[in-house]
């Protein structure tokens, strides 16, 4: 039996793992899907990079259960 996580959780997930990997507060989901059994979130969070901002695109893996499989950023 599988477990289907809802897609608000997802968000949830997906919002606490870059909060806490990037230590920012303002995080913009901007696309959630489904693929197969997993969840594919994008979205951009703001960084700082040596006293300059910047924006950082991410995209999260996260399985039924509401695991991270994977996470992968890029600056934009």
């Amino acid at each position: 039996m599988s477990v289907n996580i809802s897609e608000d959780a997802v968000k949830q997930v997906v919002v606490d793992s870059v909060k806490k990997r990037k230590n920012a507060e303002k995080i913009e989901v901007t696309i959630v899907e489904r693929n197969r059994e997993d969840w594919i979130v994008r979205g951009i969070c703001p960084i700082d990079m040596e006293g300059h901002p910047w924006a950082e695109k991410f995209e999260v893996i996260v399985d039924p259960k509401g695991k991270v499989k994977s996470v992968d950023f890029a600056l934009l």
